[in-house]
């Protein structure tokens, strides 16, 4: 019997809203990037959010201090894609800058630009850093929430500093629950390449690698993310013992404040592109639950509706629809 499947979400840097409307946000970004990019509307999935705005600050966003809520993009298409990203950005001129400062940074083992970063810009991961039981708290909630879901296929998506947190969480559950397993890390807007966090990594955990312990890693990153600077993670990661290796890609995050200012860093246009679609369309309820919408003749002789639906290229959403459009223009 297949296994259940969920999908965890960890947040990144910052005071965040109330975690109910921050799960409820999260959620809403991936049901709105299943309908538009896979055709999956009303998609059901299980989703739970690991929350830790509340160990760093006294009391979560008020309403009147959110000036980046979850809000729809406009029309009801596709969501921009890798291949509609620039080739070139102004972060990625500062990528070049900065690959030679890391490269000398990690020689050395000095990190002042990295610690100016990180203490005036990444104020939380600096508290990370140098604060162990902040440290521990946070890792413990996302420890407790893996091992809630060990017996499910487990997508676990970190964004920004979520990521870093999700990394060392998998690399210490190697030793200690080394019969867990995620199916699928995704991380989005992730700081892992700094040299300052890869130090950090190699001290506690040796060589900066993908953890055994995943089944797939997918980094993706917007080309005008500066917490990204660095963008691309295979070269900073070497594989798993078993070869499962980071891959890396270029996004549109296309996230704008209600004023209409961009945030290409935000979580609620990651969530919505069409690369995180495309992985979280395989962690929805399967196929086989929806088999009353399986027309008949997509099934094969001697085949039950359940049998065709999970022996389907294509989600059983996109299949109705192809197949009643087919109907209806045989119709007419």
């Amino acid at each position: 019997m297949e296994r259940p499947s969920v999908i965890i979400g960890i947040h990144g840097l910052a005071n965040k809203p109330p975690v109910d409307e921050k799960t409820r946000w999260w959620k809403a970004a991936i049901t709105e990037g299943l309908a538009r990019n896979e055709g999956m509307a009303g998609a059901a999935f299980a989703f739970t959010f690991v929350y830790w705005a509340d160990l760093r600050y006294d009391a979560p966003l008020a309403s009147d201090a959110m000036d980046e809520p979850y809000r729809p993009y406009d029309g009801t298409n596709p969501l921009p894609s890798e291949e509609d990203a620039p080739t070139m950005t102004g972060s990625d001129v500062l990528a070049v800058v900065y690959q030679g400062i890391d490269r000398i940074e990690e020689a050395t083992g000095v990190t002042l630009v990295d610690d100016l970063i990180l203490e005036h810009r990444f104020d939380d991961l600096w508290h990370y850093h140098i604060e162990q039981e902040f440290a521990r708290e946070v890792r413990a909630r996302l420890v407790n929430r893996l091992k809630q879901f060990r017996d499910h296929r487990i997508l676990l998506v970190a964004h920004s500093m979520g990521s870093v947190i999700a990394y060392d969480v998998l690399r210490l559950m190697e030793r200690e629950a080394p019969g867990l397993q995620v199916e699928h890390l995704v991380t989005v807007g992730s700081p892992l390449g700094l040299a300052k966090v890869k130090l950090k990594i190699e001290a506690e955990c040796g060589q900066a690698r993908v953890p055994n312990n995943v089944g797939q890693w997918t980094n993706l990153a917007d080309g005008n993310d500066i917490v990204a600077v660095t963008g691309a993670l295979a070269a900073d990661f070497v594989p798993s013992d078993t070869g499962v290796r980071v891959v890396d890609h270029r996004v549109v995050n296309d996230y704008c404040r209600p004023t209409g200012e961009a945030n290409h860093h935000k979580s609620y246009g990651y969530l919505r592109a069409p690369e995180f679609s495309r992985i979280a369309c395989g962690f929805v309820s399967p196929p086989s639950s929806h088999a009353a919408n399986i027309p008949e003749e997509l099934c094969a002789p001697g085949q039950t509706k359940g049998q065709a639906a999970s022996a389907l290229p294509v989600s059983p959403w996109a299949a109705f629809r192809h197949a009643a459009t087919a109907s209806r223009n045989e119709e007419t």
